[in-house]
This record gives structure tokens, C-alpha cells and sequence, in this order.
């Protein structure tokens, strides 16, 4: 199938090389060149901007940081709306507001293009290895069009509602990402102040009821206090503004999700912003006296 992918970042680089070593054809954008050559070395036709790569393609991702990102590259002068062809699919993978989906949606159908939210879960690993969850929102017809496409992505292929959904199902899952990480680090911080051997504490915990992704995954980090790259701390506080904003749309009250949103925008002042997320136990591990 001709694909094109706009966004060669942490998440979206590894999405494409899974794509072609689905055999698929992929063209590739980045705003930095720089970052699309892995991609070009690895088979793919790099383009000079969304409209030229989405020229001839039967689905266009887009997979970049924030809401502004996405409406640039889909509705900007040199957007994905300039160059994709009528009948062709936008599939994008992005994490943004629920309600400018719903209008990019909007934009794309009077030109005849079709479109789902498809934002994904799992970090630079499940990306790397193609095992990411994918929350779909879209028409089914569309749906089914698209899953063998998402299918070299990801592992749990999800259709959650009508256009938007996905996203807000993804704000829904940092929602829980928050609270799980706080507690995780919440935990980790008390073992160590006890002088407990906190990889055998893992181990037992992870067994158990409290066992998670975070705890599988992040512990080791927040035990040793260095955070390289999985998730970036900034993107998950952008994450937690758009589950806030929704909140306060329809009068939920999320006291845990705005306490790790605080922490998390201190962090970023302190500049941690590119760490990744599992750096907001840093906090716990200050304020509790682990480390200076």
C-alpha cells in the first residue's frame, strides 16, 4: 500500500520502519531533514513537505508533538490537505485535543478525504517492536480499511467510537499513567528509605496486585534516579492539559491527574521537560530526603 508519514520523531520513526518491513511503500516528512534519514536508508522516499508526500497516497499518518503541529501539517499551505487525493485516508496518530480533531475531521471531508484519531500507548519500545496499543476513532468502514496498516504497529487494535474518541480514550489512559507512575514512585521512594533491595521488592510487588506496565518498565529508573528517553515529561503534561481541559468541559473532578500535572510543569521549569516521564518521582525522592 502507498503510505505517507509525516513525523519522524521518537514515536513515529520506528511506526515507519514497521511499515516498511510490512512491505508497504512509504513516503516520509520531517520538519528536520536530519531526522528522516533513517528512514530513507531504510527504503523509504523522503518529500519536502505533508502536501507532496501525501500526493499519490492511499493513507497519510501524521504522528507529531501537539494540536498547533497537527493542524500545520494537515491544513497548513503546505498541508496534507493541499496534496492527498479524494477517497484517501488521514490516519492520525498524534495525541491532540478531542474537539480539533473534530474539526481537522471536518476540513478533510469537505475536500473528500477521510479520516480516524488513532493516538497509541506503549512508549519508544511498543513502537520499536510494533506492539503499541492504538485507540481508533473514525467510522468502522474506514476502520477496517485502515487495520492492517495499524496492525504492523501495534498490537491492540481498538475502535472506541466516532471521530475523536480515540483521543479522548487516550486521555483517559494518561489519566491512569499519572496516577500509576506517582504511585509507583511513591513506593519505590519508601523502599529505599528503608534500606530495602528494591529490585527484590519489584519483583514480589510486580507479581501481584499492584504489577503494571510502570512498575515492569519505569521502576529501575526511578530506583537508580536517571530517566533516559522513553516518553518526554513535557509530552505527558501536554497529554494531561487536554484530559484536564476535557474534565473541566463536562464537570469530572481529576485531583490526582492536576497534583502530577503541578509536579510535572515544576519539573519542566527545573529543566527536566526531555526526560522521560518516570522523572517525576525526582519529587518524591527530594522531598523525602533520597537525595539532596
Amino acid at each position: 500500500m502507498q503510505i505517507a508519514f509525516i513525523g519522524m520523531g521518537t514515536m513515529g520513526l520506528p511506526m515507519a520502519l514497521n511499515l516498511l518491513r510490512a512491505g508497504h511503500q512509504v513516503t516520509v516528512h520531517n520538519r528536520t531533514r536530519e531526522r528522516a534519514v533513517a528512514a530513507e536508508k531504510a527504503g523509504a522516499r523522503c518529500a519536502a513537505s505533508p502536501a507532496e508526500a501525501a500526493r499519490g497516497a492511499e493513507i497519510t499518518i501524521t504522528c507529531v508533538s501537539d494540536t498547533p503541529d497537527v493542524e500545520a501539517v494537515v491544513l497548513g499551505e503546505e498541508g496534507v490537505i493541499m496534496g492527498a487525493g479524494a477517497g484517501s485516508l488521514l490516519i492520525d496518530m498524534s495525541t491532540i485535543s478531542p474537539s480539533a480533531t473534530k474539526e481537522i475531521a471536518a476540513a478533510l471531508a469537505a475536500k473528500g478525504i477521510r479520516m480516524l484519531d488513532a493516538p497509541v500507548s506503549g512508549g519508544s519500545e511498543g513502537a520499536q517492536q510494533g506492539t503499541l496499543s492504538i485507540m481508533v476513532g473514525g467510522d468502522s468502514t474506514d476502520v477496517s480499511a485502515a487495520t492492517p496498516v495499524l496492525e504492523a504497529m501495534g498490537k491492540t487494535i481498538s475502535h472506541v467510537g466516532p471521530i475523536g474518541a480515540g483521543q479522548l480514550t487516550k486521555a483517559i489512559n494518561q489519566i491512569v499513567v499519572a496516577g500509576t507512575y506517582w504511585s509507583v514512585a511513591e513506593g519505590i521512594a519508601l523502599g529505599l528509605k528503608a534500606g530495602l533491595d528494591m529490585e527484590s521488592v519489584v519483583t514480589a510487588v510486580g507479581g501481584g496486585a499492584a504489577g503494571s506496565w510502570a512498575m515492569d518498565n519505569r521502576s529501575g529508573n526511578m530506583i537508580k534516579n536517571e530517566y533516559p528517553l522513553g516518553f518526554k515529561l513535557e509530552l505527558h503534561r501536554k497529554d494531561l492539559n487536554i484530559a484536564l481541559e476535557v474534565a473541566r468541559q463536562l464537570g469530572v473532578t481529576l485531583p490526582v491527574a492536576a497534583f502530577v500535572e503541578q509536579v510535572e510543569t515544576g519539573l519542566i521549569a527545573r529543566g527536566h521537560a526531555r526526560e522521560d516521564i518516570s522523572a517525576i518521582a525526582r519529587t518524591v525522592r527530594e522531598q523525602s530526603g533520597i537525595d539532596d
